[in-house]
């Protein structure tokens, strides 16, 4: 790494630090509402400060890259053209050679960033005074209002910075754009002019390394040993290499109706939207067990954010992303339109409502008494449930259309996880049962069929029409799938109560709840065999493809995950790990395991064929391995440290012996959920390039375009 960008990334990082690192002090040195008043207010305003070091780094970055496309009018061309030259690809090659056999037939950087230096400096240390006084003299500072106003006012402001610094690069990216289409037609003229055997004979060599593709069998001996460089490559001259392997990009398929692709775009944009909301404040939720008393605010206390970042994830992002996947899937296996793409629209107006009208109802302390998932008040569900019902008349009508004669599995699993949606929310919210134990009851059922028939069913069903398609063979057994299907129908529906094992529920019903779960080893047995063996005999495709690992390891967690939930429902177990942190962990290998991972699959599946723009493949894997890397740090030290203290509760010590045990993990469960965090933000940035981005103009191709153009209106007619 260069020494200047050493310097720019230790700045953006202190700046960075700072304010976390105060903000960890102020929770863990007990200090007075006033001194976290100061901190806060200190906080926000070095987090302002990075906003805008960051902000005049990248800007000068920006400049210097034009600074440098400006420089290649005045300097020398053949060098630089030489470059172009020398990473040309097989195919620039290959028009290159084109070209001419008709043409044969024819005829301040260090005082920037110390400026910056000092001015956080002297910021920070402003602050610091400023925080110090009023712990003396008691300011306004250290007023709720004040704070709150003051950051009122720094909010736009750096949202301010953030638009101008979008506007700028726009700008920049078409003069950049444009300098590029003109330094390619300058190429041309240069390729044009030359009349080299060395350039061609260089041109040949490195396409035939670029198209050496292996045979298999190398290690036979039919063929001679030929290496020019020896056995260790010397690559510090090698030009454009890639930096993570190529995958194959997504193969076009017949066009679906516009309106419609434009009602999925907005489902799966809503869905990435409210997937970075909830888990932003998860983010936090996360940072509070290692930070407790990181705030003073109520709308932000624990107990209202925790419900909102559940059925934010919930309602908003899994439920929108499904129905969008659905929207195509339906129509398109009843190989007929979508009846009404209007009731779309209002499904999605409706569930948007409902899912923003209910984190700031639950931010405001106004909830349904505290049923896990059932949260919202019943007219904020209510809206949900009637953009449900929409849905599945949309959908039925659609499948009683179709020209196939059958109904493809995906269409069962589909149909009835809508359907039972709409039947637990009734079950759920009218209080004819909600009388005492049956509170209890109705709340077991309505927790888990939520998990089980509706995200569970509907994800499968997605599964079912896209892991066939992304393999380009046919499921391995439609017969498993219907097992599965009833399986999962007769055993998932009693099992709700296993939660509450050992409370005062009868004696049979928790048994019976725990013969249901292990009934379930039957659906997810046969749901697993069925994936893994469509994907025998095109294993070979994993390699190539950015969509199959997503689904490889939505099937991974789809056994683990659900076995494990199997497993923690013997009286054995549950007595262990219930109310621990093993639960959490459990929901996080399921739902984010499972049903994030298997739509993010149908999403990079999907989006790509309605917007006809690929996500940037680096940023997919990135994507991939966070969220992966980050499940595994959440919730692996969670149900370790569970266990600990599942069996210190059983010993008999106290309550706060397994508090202070489980600090290091919670620690843990912090960072993996930072990584995770994190991948989200390269997921939403995927799906921006996905729907927006556009290529820069490259300088080789304008050049090949060029010469193609220029033969083009010079070639003589016969």
């Amino acid at each position: 790494m260069k020494k200047s960008n050493v310097v720019k990334v230790g700045i953006v990082g202190a700046a960075l630090w700072i304010p976390s690192h105060l903000t960890l002090y102020a929770a863990i040195s007990g200090n007075s509402s006033d001194d976290y008043s100061s901190i806060l207010l200190l906080t926000t305003v070095a987090v302002l400060v990075g906003i805008l070091i960051f902000s005049a780094l990248y800007l000068y970055s920006k400049t210097k890259q034009i600074s440098e496309v400006m420089k290649r009018r005045i300097g020398t061309n053949d060098g630089r053209f030489s470059k172009y030259i020398e990473t040309f690809d097989s195919k620039q090659i290959d028009q290159y050679f084109k070209f001419k056999s008709k043409e044969g037939i024819k005829g301040g950087q260090g005082n920037l960033l110390t400026t910056l230096l000092l001015t956080t400096a002297m910021c920070l240390s402003a602050n610091t005074a400023s925080s110090q006084s009023s712990r003396s003299t008691g300011s306004l500072l250290t007023e709720g209002g004040i704070l709150i106003t003051l950051v009122l006012i720094l909010v736009p402001i750096a949202a301010g910075i953030i638009l101008m610094i979008v506007k700028i690069r726009q700008v920049l990216k078409v003069y950049q754009n444009k300098e590029n289409q003109e330094e390619g037609e300058r190429l041309a003229e240069y390729l044009k002019e030359i009349d080299g055997k060395e350039l061609e004979n260089a041109l040949l060599k490195r396409k035939h390394a670029l198209d050496y593709g292996l045979n298999h069998n190398e290690l036979t001996g039919h063929l001679a040993a030929e290496d020019d460089k020896g056995l260790l490559l010397d690559v510090s001259n090698s030009a454009i290499l890639p930096v993570v392997s190529a995958k194959k990009r997504a193969t076009k398929r017949p066009a679906i109706d516009p309106e419609l692709s434009r009602l999925i775009l907005w489902f799966l944009g809503s869905a990435t939207f409210w997937l970075l909301f909830g888990t932003t404040v998860g983010e936090y939720l996360g940072i509070k067990f290692v930070a407790p008393d990181v705030d003073q605010v109520s709308w932000l206390s624990f107990g209202r954010l925790r419900p909102v970042h559940t059925n934010a994830v919930f309602w908003g992002w899994a439920s929108m992303a499904m129905l969008g996947l659905g929207y195509y899937v339906v129509p398109r296996v009843s190989n007929i339109p979508l009846v009404s793409i209007k009731l779309g629209w209002w499904t999605l107006y409706l569930i948007n409502a409902s899912v923003i009208l209910g984190s700031v109802f639950l931010m405001a302390g106004i909830n349904n008494g505290g049923g896990e998932y059932r949260e919202y008040i019943w007219p904020i569900q209510l809206l949900f449930g009637i953009g449900l019902l929409l849905t599945l008349i949309n959908f039925l009508r659609t499948i009683a259309r179709r020209t196939t004669h059958e109904i493809y599995i995906s269409n069962w699993y589909i149909v009835a996880s809508v359907m039972f949606a709409l039947v637990i929310s009734i079950v759920a919210y009218i209080p004819t049962w909600q009388n005492g134990l049956g509170e209890t009851i109705v709340q077991g059922y309505y927790m888990h069929q939520g998990v089980g028939m509706w995200f569970m069913l509907f994800t499968l069903g997605i599964v079912y029409y896209f892991l066939p398609q992304q393999l380009n063979k046919p499921i391995y057994s439609y017969s498993l799938g219907i097992l599965a299907f009833w399986a999962q129908i007769l055993f998932y529906t009693v099992i709700g109560t296993h939660h509450f094992v050992f409370s005062s529920i009868p004696w049979s019903l928790q048994t019976i709840a725990i013969v249901g779960s292990v009934g379930m080893v039957i659906p997810v047995a046969a749901g697993t065999a069925n994936f893994l063996l469509t994907f025998n005999g095109a294993w070979y495709k994993l390699p190539s493809s950015y969509t199959l690992p997503f689904f490889l390891v939505g099937v991974i967690f789809y056994f683990t995950g659900s076995l494990q939930g199997t497993a923690e429902a013997f009286r054995s177990t549950n007595l262990i790990w219930h109310f621990t942190d093993f639960t959490v962990a459990h929901s996080h290998l399921t739902m984010y395991g499972i049903i994030c991972f298997f739509l993010w699959a149908g999403i990079y599946a999907l989006v790509p064929r309605l917007s006809g723009k690929e996500a940037p493949q680096i940023t997919v894997g990135a994507h991939f391995w966070l969220a992966l890397i980050g499940l595994l740090f959440y919730t692996i030290p969670l149900m370790y440290g569970s266990t600990l203290k599942g069996l210190m509760w059983i010993d008999g010590k106290p309550f706060i012996d397994s508090v202070v045990l489980m600090a290091p993990y919670w620690l843990w469960r912090a960072i993996g959920g930072s990584l995770m965090w994190l991948s989200h933000i390269f997921f939403a940035y995927n799906i921006y390039k996905m729907l927006t981005g556009s290529p820069p103009v490259d300088v080789r191709e304008a050049a090949i375009a060029k010469l193609n153009q220029s033969y083009a209106t010079t070639e003589p007619e016969l």
